[in-house]
């Protein structure tokens, strides 16, 4: 046996409770001095986290408690360092997406969150199919950060996508022409909506700036009322709505129209959906709605890519993305923002991921 000198090392392993009581293993562990490295070596115990004074099914405990809860809460319920408590969650999520597996999706969302103030984003690409995050990166969402993606997707694998959805940004449009041109491009329904709340929400500051006395008080305030849909509105809201749209015409006339456009993404006929659109345009004429109109020549510019919808084979969940990115939002408030940008990215990988 190659060795100067043969040993044993006693350790105290922590394990899992017993009651309330915390539980140690004491494991003798051989340690060998190797003549032709010169270095020590020492025995490899498999049930052994890459932490060794912890066992894998501590780990595996510490980290399905990271899912819920913030590292520190963790850290002070186990009686754990904040440090040793983060590297056990590490682990934790590295095994969930080995578990997962390499990615090869036919389906993908392309979305950014922001990391931190000043325009600093990182793209989040999801499996529609599979319904979880596959890929987290870049400093920016230009098109050279979209196209890493790709690469690292590799060619084989690239050819299998069938659809990308989307919101409106040039660059991600761009990149997925150039590296799967096969595939089609789908605006997301959340993001195309989101702008035309936007419009509704210029023509209530309008009207705010326009009427005066009492009648202002219908619309200070109402902003989310007339943003949300009506049937998701409380008691309340729904008395204010109506409270609201008896006294102004053009709002009366906004809401209802913003209502109505959410039907396009009920079509499973091209031609049917642009008729809807054409109808909904017209309404527009003599109401002297310009954010709308703009929204409209908007929606024009980008036909193609809403259209695509309409196809059986592209009736994907769009809810998911926007789902994604809510989830990621709540991650960042809980630990009031990350400074690991790896611990980042784990967390928005398997944020969707059923626990191990």
């Amino acid at each position: 046996m190659c060795r100067s000198y043969y040993d044993k090392k006693v350790r105290l392993i922590r394990d899992l409770y017993c009651g309330e009581k915390h539980i140690y293993l004491k494991v003798e562990k051989r340690r060998v001095l190797c003549k032709t490295c010169g270095t020590v070596k020492q025995e490899k115990v498999d049930w052994l986290a890459n932490n060794p004074f912890y066992t894998k099914r501590f780990a595996l405990l510490v980290g399905r408690r990271c899912r819920e809860s913030t590292i520190t809460d963790v850290a002070e319920d186990f009686n754990l360092d904040w440090k040793t408590v983060k590297d056990l969650d590490k682990e934790y999520m590295q095994k969930q997406l080995e578990r997962c597996g390499c990615p090869g999706p036919e389906a993908i969302g392309v979305d950014e969150i922001s990391v931190k103030k000043g325009h600093s984003y990182r793209i989040v690409v999801s499996d529609l199919k599979r319904r979880r995050a596959i890929w987290f990166g870049t400093i920016d969402r230009s098109k050279v950060s979209m196209d890493k993606f790709y690469e690292w997707l590799g060619e084989k694998k690239r050819k299998k996508i069938r659809l990308a959805v989307m919101d409106m940004w040039k660059p991600f449009e761009e990149s997925a022409r150039e590296n799967v041109p096969e595939s089609s491009i789908l605006y997301d329904k959340f993001h195309v909506m989101k702008h035309l709340g936007e419009a509704l929400d210029q023509i209530r500051k309008l009207e705010y700036a326009l009427v005066t006395g009492k009648d202002r008080r219908f619309i200070k305030g109402q902003k989310y009322t007339l943003l949300s849909r009506n049937e998701n509105l409380k008691p309340d809201g729904r008395a204010s709505l109506e409270k609201l749209l008896k006294v102004n015409h053009r709002l009366n006339t906004a809401y209802v129209l913003k209502e109505t456009f959410s039907q396009l993404w009920e079509y499973d006929d091209a031609d049917e959906a642009r008729k809807f659109f054409e109808n909904w345009k017209a309404s527009l004429k003599w109401q002297r709605l310009e954010p709308y109109q703009k929204f409209a020549q908007m929606i024009e510019r980008h036909w193609d890519g809403i259209a695509a919808y309409c196809e059986p084979e592209n009736k994907v969940a769009l809810g998911f993305v926007e789902g994604l990115n809510n989830k990621i939002r709540v991650l960042q408030r809980r630990a009031y923002g990350f400074h690991d940008e790896e611990y980042l990215r784990l967390k928005v990988l398997t944020c969707m991921l059923p626990r191990l």
